[in-house]
């Protein structure tokens, strides 16, 4: 399990770099997120968050875990799902209502190169859009309304 970068660090609003060539270092990083995202609480966790800039990240939803090299948004509803709570783990225990689509759909690859379709509603919606965030360097707080992230900012301050 790899420690989760903290806000702040540049290797998040950093835009990952994609996968070019599958070798050890890549099978490494995979295990590693498997293993990172592998604790209670967690539901993803992209490279750039244990400090790799390539385009990869792992889930953990309802024991469903997997991972997804190169993903790419290929689908996303234009209707909104409930306004949601919404959390990261480079921004511990800070959690606000954050609109995401009420589905999404990305593709990517294996380490094998077979094909991988990550795709549902809610939860799943939610992690595609967050996770393919980190990988642009973007985090969560960037998509809150302007009030919520006016408040978000300050507590971000005052606790980190």
């Amino acid at each position: 399990m790899r420690d989760i970068r903290i806000i702040g660090d540049p290797v998040l609003r950093t835009p990952c770099e994609p996968i070019t060539e599958i070798d050890d270092r890549v099978r490494s990083l995979v295990q590693d997120l498997l293993d990172t995202v592998d604790a209670e609480g967690r539901a993803g966790v992209s490279a750039n968050q244990i400090g790799v800039s390539l385009r990869a990240f792992s889930w953990n939803i309802d024991g469903n875990v997997g991972y997804i090299l190169n993903p790419v948004i290929t689908e996303m509803s234009e209707e909104f799902q409930e306004l949601g709570e919404e959390g990261c783990l480079s921004i511990p225990d800070l959690w606000y209502p954050c609109e995401r689509p009420a589905y999404g759909k990305c593709e990517g690859t294996d380490l094998d190169g077979n094909p991988v379709v990550v795709e549902g509603g809610e939860i799943w919606a939610r992690l595609i859009q967050h996770e393919t965030d980190h990988l642009v360097g973007k985090v969560f707080i960037d998509r809150l309304k302007k009030d919520v992230r006016k408040r978000a900012m300050k507590e971000m301050r005052e606790r980190l």
